[in-house]
């Protein structure tokens, strides 16, 4: 059996143009056509559901690494065949089309995938959450003022919060030893962004450093804390 060319079930599934009537005879007859016509309809149906996405921010490389790697495990399904020609014949077919499939799935992650993949990758932190901790305001702070943190098991430190007071400088989320405050590690800044993912220094020991502080840092140039923090909370597992 001759199978339709790939660049012509590209252009049916596009709708650019009609089926003859052989084409329409054959695809009423072979399982193998009709479902990558289906696969082709359905790729296209979802970049057309995109159309009016303009301003997402351009997809960031573990995209492009996702797509890759899932491209490396797809294999193109066979359709049931007797003859061993026609086997070779559709095998030969099914990778000169696998390229156009993942072509086309590429196109449509690369406009509406960078945000649906961050939310995966968020998903699969929630599995391998290691220790928390909820932050509570200090006596000087506003009571509505709080946080959460959680330690992930890839080395990094996931910190929410919300109600902060304003400030001239900058907020600084730190690891505190609670029996001696003085000795402490500094993560990082939460800048503008409520929600922050921060990396854990190496060999950091979260049983010694279990107290997470966000303090008010102001821009004098000096690494160590200013002493004014603002939430305070203890890791637990």
């Amino acid at each position: 059996m001759q199978h339709l060319d790939p660049d012509r079930l590209v252009l049916l599934a596009l709708s650019e143009e009609q089926e003859e009537l052989t084409e329409s005879d054959h695809l009423a007859q072979c399982a193998g056509c009709r479902r990558d016509l289906d696969e082709f309809r359905e790729v296209a149906g979802l970049g057309a559901e995109c159309q009016d996405v303009h301003d997402l921010p351009p997809p960031p490389e573990r995209l492009w690494r996702a797509i890759e790697s899932d491209i490396g495990r797809t294999r193109v399904r066979e359709a049931p065949v007797t003859d061993l020609a026609e086997r070779r014949i559709h095998r030969k077919q099914s990778r000169r089309w696998a390229p156009l499939i993942a072509a086309a799935a590429a196109a449509v992650f690369a406009i509406a995938g960078t945000v649906t993949v961050d939310r995966l990758l968020d998903g699969r932190r929630t599995e391998t959450v290691t220790a928390r901790a909820t932050l509570s305001p200090l006596p000087t702070v506003s009571a509505d003022a709080r946080g959460s943190v959680r330690v992930l098991a890839d080395g990094e430190l996931e910190i929410d919060v919300s109600n902060l007071p304003l400030t001239t400088g900058f907020h600084e989320v730190w690891l505190l030893d609670p029996d001696d405050p003085t000795k402490m590690v500094a993560l990082g800044n939460l800048s503008d962004r409520p929600r922050v993912v921060l990396p854990v220094p190496p060999g950091t020991d979260l049983n010694r450093f279990r107290l997470v502080d966000v303090s008010d840092e102001p821009h004098d140039g000096n690494a160590t804390h200013s002493g004014n923090s603002l939430l305070r909370g203890t890791l637990t597992s």
